[in-house]
């Protein structure tokens, strides 16, 4: 009597345990609100089909102890199944919260660098030393940091520089005893060969941490599953999290049409020579620059550019990292890329671990990262590399879209969290997986890339010539053309490819040009796709050619009397 005493409070336990976990996760499958309706009405009646017969047979049918021992195991595997798919349901809700999740303030820091052989080995040892500052570039940060030296009772005496360039150059020829510069210039010092080690021969040895608002506010769609829109995939080009702005090295349109399953791929070179645009002001407005330096003003700079440049509304963002880019490749099991004939390469100069044959290739994270990157294997340089990165991206959706996403769940989870962000918000996002469940439509992927020829002008983020991507205008009417007709519901290929007329280069540019156009039949582009002249270090060598012989340190050139 005991015995089976015990095993009526024991049943009730287990039973009480398996009702609460059932319906904690039906509650969380409703509050995800990403199943449609069907799939949604199907997954309740057979949960709560499961809970009725397994309670009715543990506490009506089961008499004898194997009958009790079997069903009694039977309801704690079902319930043990019931918490873990809660889990997997709280952190899906709370991976789509976060990637979705504004930021308020972005994060900048700017550092007082020092030689690391130098006997500076804190702000205090400045104090009567003096410091490189620059002149005219990014005078917020510099200004930011200069009054925080001051708060420190350190003073120093400033030596100004007009390139990020020059300045370090008089840091390694020992003019100054230390510099200050935002750390989000950092890379555009490595690139250049002769300070690729700037990182190694320096220490930091103050830090200003300041932070602005954020501008990333979507331009929503009122029904992201009946409205066309697009999106702006940036790139950056630093490795850990997405706290602090930096370089956007990938750059790329991606125009849905949910009504026609069309999705239209735009790609901008890196090294697209833009002009500033920005609702804030907090960028150089009106100068001329890269695309890739955009990012280092936020990647609404990013955004407001390209816009302004195409004359089309980019409604959201997403940005990613390069570490964010190699983990999802991974957790989704390695990507399929087709690659065509003449484009084999056996060494990738941005990672020699990797190639790629004709024909279909299947790339890890790293490959593919690599795959995205390279230009200097290839006669197209820049262009076949924007190429790449629609490959990459086509095949990430694609398996993503596919099972293989399902069986790898958590790590596609664990490897998108922190290196992806977006300013849809988390009811777009669900809103949007629901339609791809309920509809699954068979997405038709179109591609288009910016052309140009290569150049050295001024760039005024760093203060001097680089190599840039002159843009040839035909090639943005072009896109802008296909990205409209994808958005009124047409294909892109409605919109001719073939360039008519002569190359002509944007209004903004009318000026800037050093060295006269280029026919279509002529291009040259040696020296900007060469690796002999540019050096790759996992970033991108734009301005090592450039030695900076013809500039004085101390000159400031006005950018209209320069051109």
């Amino acid at each position: 009597m005991k015995k089976r005493k015990k095993f009526v409070i024991f049943a009730w336990i287990i039973s009480i345990w398996m009702i609460i976990s059932s319906a904690l996760v039906l509650y969380h499958v409703f509050n995800l609100q990403m199943l449609p309706m069907q799939i949604l009405s199907m997954v309740s009646i057979i949960v709560l089909l499961i809970v009725v017969i397994l309670l009715l047979l543990l506490h009506f049918v089961s008499k004898k102890t194997v009958s009790r021992v079997f069903s009694s195991i039977l309801v704690c595997l079902f319930s043990v199944v019931m918490v873990i798919g809660n889990l997997y349901l709280i952190r899906t809700n709370d991976f789509i919260s976060s990637v979705s999740e504004q930021k308020e303030k972005v994060k900048h820091t700017v550092s007082v660098y020092a030689l690391k052989d130098s006997k500076v080995k804190k702000l205090e040892k400045l104090d009567n030393k003096t410091v490189g500052i620059l002149k005219k570039i990014d005078s917020v940060s510099t200004q930011k940091s200069l009054k925080d030296i001051k708060k420190q009772n350190v003073t120093i005496k400033q030596k100004m520089y007009d390139s990020v360039q020059a300045m370090v150059k008089g840091l390694y020829d020992k003019e100054v005893d230390a510099i200050i510069l935002n750390t989000s210039y950092v890379s555009n010092v490595t690139d250049i060969e002769e300070y690729k080690d700037f990182r190694d021969k320096t220490k930091v040895v103050y830090k200003t941490v300041y932070y602005t608002k954020d501008q990333t506010d979507a331009l929503a769609v009122s029904d992201i599953t009946t409205h066309p829109f697009t999106i702006e995939i940036s790139g950056n080009d630093a490795y850990g999290d997405l706290e602090e702005d930096s370089r956007s090295d990938v750059n790329m349109l991606v125009t849905v049409n949910p009504n026609t399953s069309t999705v239209l791929l735009t790609s901008i070179p890196r090294d697209y020579y833009i002009q500033y645009a920005c609702e804030d002001n907090e960028c150089p407005v009106g100068e001329l620059d890269k695309l890739t330096h955009t990012g280092m003003s936020g990647v609404d700079t990013t955004r407001d550019t390209l816009s302004q440049m195409l004359g089309v509304d980019i409604n959201y963002i997403a940005r990613i990292n390069f570490d964010g880019a190699k983990n999802i490749v991974d957790a989704l099991g390695g990507v399929d890329v087709n690659v065509d004939k003449g484009l084999s390469v056996d060494e990738f100069y941005t990672n020699p671990a990797y190639g790629v044959h004709e024909g279909v290739n299947h790339l890890d994270g790293a490959g593919a990262l690599a795959f995205a990157r390279e230009r200097y294997a290839y006669e197209d340089g820049d262009k076949q590399r924007v190429r790449n990165q629609q490959i990459v991206l086509e095949a990430l959706v694609k398996k993503a879209i596919s099972t293989d996403a399902v069986k790898n769940y958590t790590k596609l989870l664990d490897a998108m969290k922190g290196c992806f962000q977006t300013n849809m918000s988390d009811d777009e996002i669900k809103s949007f997986i629901k339609f791809q469940l309920q509809a699954n439509p068979s997405w038709k992927f179109e591609h288009y890339v910016l052309d140009g020829y290569g150049d050295q002008l001024y760039c005024a983020a760093s203060g001097q010539d680089a190599s840039v991507l002159v843009p040839d205008q035909r090639t943005i009417d072009i896109a802008s053309q296909k990205i409209k007709a994808v958005l009124n519901g047409q294909s892109s290929d409605t919109v001719s490819d073939e360039l008519t007329g002569e190359q002509t280069i944007p209004d903004y540019m009318a000026n800037a040009v050093s060295v006269g156009m280029k026919d279509d039949t002529s291009e040259d582009t040696s020296a900007y796709q060469d690796p002999s002249v540019y050096q790759d270090t996992g970033s991108y060598a734009d301005e090592s050619a450039y030695d900076g012989s013809s500039y004085d340190s101390m000159d400031y050139y006005d950018l209209e009397q320069y051109y």
